[in-house]
């Protein structure tokens, strides 16, 4: 049977792949820093292992001695990574060589989790084969970590991703769809950009994808997002749509009035094609993907 080892087993990605992980015939090992926090997953194996820890990331993985390593943990909040650099590098850069020690040692499979912030954002959509010219400290980070898994010995896989939204367990963090939702709800008025091109990913798409790759052990690099090419503009005039909200309260805007730490890419998003044609990989629209976090809100 096969051994799966998740870091960042606390995070939204995290918690998805061991709820999809956990109804397949595999044996699972969560892994995060500090206490497992999942309360719906209290029953799973849990280790605490922190990446930035090079001997607890070695104990750990000689311990378990998985088939497989699926690398959710990253630091990133895109700003944060631009004012704390040093902690941004050792959590995106020296964790990913720690793994690479470890799975080089335990012959086993790395999927690492990377971002379209690698691109400048001139020419998207993206192919897993466009040059990366990061803006940000987050996608500097992010591409050196991909360019370590190119040089090493091991058997790897890269899955990048694009603005990843979906529900935690106890809702500890927000996305477009809530956030829009609870301030038109709320009569608020929002600014929204309409100059920023993403496919926003559902969380369960996404780690559905990680499922394929792992499952297949498919080496190399593949893009792992949603399909609909939206601004952010778009994507909250699809969510007030959806729920009946005044768009009115939706004012339309451009990434100039707003003052961030670091610099965004504007077009990225990705060309899914490899994904579909390797991997069988068939992700939501957008539209789907709200009406799945509408299911997941009345449940809670």
């Amino acid at each position: 049977m096969k051994k799966i080892l998740i870091t960042g087993a606390n995070g939204l990605l995290g918690q998805k792949l061991l709820h999809l992980l956990n109804q397949q015939a595999v044996e699972v090992l969560a892994t995060g820093r500090g206490t497992n926090r999942l309360q719906a997953l209290q029953d799973l194996p849990y280790r605490e292992m922190d990446i930035t820890n090079p001997q607890q990331v070695m104990t750990v993985m000689a311990d378990y001695q998985p088939n497989v390593v699926i690398h959710t943990a990253a630091m990133t909040q895109v700003d944060d990574c631009e004012t704390q650099r040093e902690m941004c590098w050792d959590m995106n850069v020296n964790a990913v060589k720690y793994l690479i020690e470890a799975c080089t040692k335990q012959n086993c499979f790395l999927l690492h989790l990377s971002t379209d912030f690698i691109f400048d954002g001139q020419a998207g959509p993206y192919a897993e084969t466009a040059i990366a010219q990061p803006l940000s400290y987050y996608g500097e980070s992010k591409l050196t970590a991909e360019q370590l898994l190119l040089h090493s010995s091991i058997r790897w896989a890269i899955a990048r991703t694009v603005l990843v939204y979906g529900i935690t367990e106890a809702m500890s963090r927000s996305n477009i769809i809530l956030w829009v939702k609870k301030s038109l709800s709320e009569g608020k008025t929002i600014q929204v950009v309409d100059d920023q091109w993403r496919t926003p990913t559902l969380a369960e798409d996404l780690a559905h994808g990680c499922w394929l790759i792992a499952q297949q052990e498919a080496e190399g690099i593949f893009n792992i997002s949603g399909k609909d090419l939206l601004t952010p503009y778009e994507m909250a005039m699809q969510t007030a749509e959806y729920f009946g909200l005044d768009k009115s309260l939706i004012i339309k805007t451009d990434a100039s009035k707003f003052s961030q730490a670091a610099v965004r890419p504007p077009r990225t998003g990705f060309i899914i094609d490899k994904a579909r044609q390797i991997l069988g990989y068939e992700p939501h629209t957008f539209q789907e993907g709200i009406a799945i976090l509408e299911q997941q809100m009345k449940q809670l």
